[in-house]
């Protein structure tokens, strides 16, 4: 019997020490690259924090560290520097969107190739070839594409046609040699800019589980008619005979019930 208990406590003693004894799993590429990554935005937050008054910072990052700091990992991953990032992209609408200029210099970091054929107010040719390519690709904007587009309206458009459409121009034809370039950020700022969105519905109020569950309120009671009158039906009160419905007698009408007015849909 002593023999058994020492066995089961000798058993016991392996057991609970034998997971303490294995070695730690290693890390994978991912795990490392996810460690790596967070340690670079705990820095770029501390650094966003001391830039966020400052007036190297665009209008619309000032004051907004969180931001700035995504601005700044979004541009290492482009092979920007912290400093010509916050230059270089802009926040459109809560999306950001890199400028044209910087987005030329991106895609020719790559070694792809961007050539302005012709510019003017009027419209814009500029052709384009991925690196070790020999094939040219030719994307032209012009004012009545913009006109078709909206866009004309803008501020923009009408102190800087020019600009304008070499944005334009640059933002198609950079998506179209050097898309993986670009690492998700596919547009310039002024193509955003020159978005336009449609109306925003002004929100109602919501709705309550006791509106949606009570019963519809009475119809108020129609005025006893006066003693000395009667009613003579005649061949006006009748329902036309094909049917129609006459929308001047049902508007006429007082008696109908709150939930069943004419017109209605119910």
């Amino acid at each position: 019997m002593t023999n058994e208990i020492a066995t089961r406590d000798e058993q016991h003693t392996v057991a609970t020490q034998q997971p303490n004894s294995l070695p730690a799993p290693a890390p994978t590429e991912g795990t490392t690259a996810l460690m790596a990554w967070a340690q670079e935005a705990s820095l770029a937050y501390d650094m966003a924090q001391k830039l966020a008054a400052t007036s190297f910072v665009p209008q619309s990052l000032r004051g907004k560290p969180g931001d700035i700091a995504a601005a700044i990992l979004a541009g290492s991953e482009l092979g920007m520097k912290p400093m010509a990032t916050l230059k270089s992209i802009d926040i459109i609408q809560g999306t950001p969107a890199l400028r044209a200029h910087a987005m030329r210099a991106v895609v020719q970091r790559q070694g792809h190739e961007i050539e302005l054929v012709e510019s003017t107010d009027t419209h814009c040719i500029m052709r384009g070839r991925r690196k070790g390519s020999d094939t040219w690709q030719t994307i032209e904007w012009t004012i009545d594409r913009a006109r078709l587009m909206g866009l004309l309206s803008k501020d923009q458009w009408k102190k800087n046609p020019k600009g304008m459409l070499v944005a334009r121009t640059t933002g198609e034809l950079s998506r179209l040699i050097a898309s993986d370039a670009l690492h998700g950020m596919a547009y310039v700022s002024e193509e955003l800019e020159g978005t336009v969105h449609g109306e925003i519905a002004q929100p109602r109020a919501p709705l309550s589980v006791a509106a949606l569950t009570a019963p519809p309120a009475p119809a108020p009671a129609p005025e006893p008619a006066a003693a000395d009158e009667t009613h003579q039906v005649t061949r006006d009160d009748q329902p036309p005979a094909d049917g129609i419905w006459d929308a001047e007698a049902a508007e006429d009408s007082v008696d109908w019930p709150e939930t069943a007015q004419p017109g209605s849909g119910n």
